[in-house]
């Protein structure tokens, strides 16, 4: 799956679990913490495949649940103890839906339940990755893909990755649009603050005479 396929799973699983057991729209930190840890395998394992070949392939440490599960125990217990338990919640859905959901994806396009995606080192994916650079590898692969929208035969697959990509879309916007919701109160109060500097540092016309 593409980083933003994995980031729309990851987004809409912690917002449902937000509003089923918080009864609240996600906040910024916890909507970001989701997207973040949804595309972290990827960002782990490729560039250290295709870029500097520490791996074979690009499905190895961070796409491994001996890996993703640990981890997102740990970060679960760091956010509880800083009472940001959502936080780590967020962080353990985004990163362990990314492993099935790349399991999914294979069967769906290839028709092979590809286990060894996410059993790295028990199993590993067989051929390796040529080592082109992660910017090259990504550029050609993601060629591919505009190709396949471009042509307008679009599989049903790729139809309800679009239609899921609008609903979660649509379900950012009804939450209040977090994560760019905190960014513009932040610079309202960042503008405040500077204006109010600024009519401070201009002398009254009492001082200046």
């Amino acid at each position: 799956m593409w980083p933003w396929e994995h980031a729309i799973v990851g987004y809409l699983a912690y917002s449902v679990f937000s509003h089923c057991y918080y009864r609240r729209s996600p906040d910024g930190l916890e909507a970001f913490t989701a997207v973040f840890a949804s595309v972290l395998p990827d960002l782990i394992d490729k560039p250290l495949a295709w870029e500097y070949g520490v791996f074979t392939t690009g499905y190895a440490l961070g796409h491994s649940i001996f890996f993703a599960v640990p981890l997102s125990i740990i970060v679960g217990l760091l956010a509880r103890r800083a009472r940001r338990t959502g936080v780590g919640i967020a962080f353990g859905l985004g990163y362990l839906l990314h492993l099935p959901a790349d399991v999914l994806d294979g069967y769906l396009r290839g028709g092979r339940v590809r286990t060894e995606l996410m059993l790295w080192p028990v199993e590993t994916v067989g051929s390796a990755d040529e080592r082109t650079g992660f910017s090259a590898e990504f550029l050609r692969l993601f060629g591919r893909y505009q190709q396949e929208l471009l042509a307008g035969e679009l599989s049903t697959y790729v139809q309800l990755q679009l239609a899921l990509a609008g609903v979660v879309f649509a379900l950012w916007i009804v939450d209040g649009a977090p994560v760019l919701r905190e960014c513009l109160v932040g610079s309202k109060r960042l503008l405040r603050r500077l204006l109010g500097r600024s009519e401070r540092s201009v002398p009254s016309s009492d001082e200046r005479t």
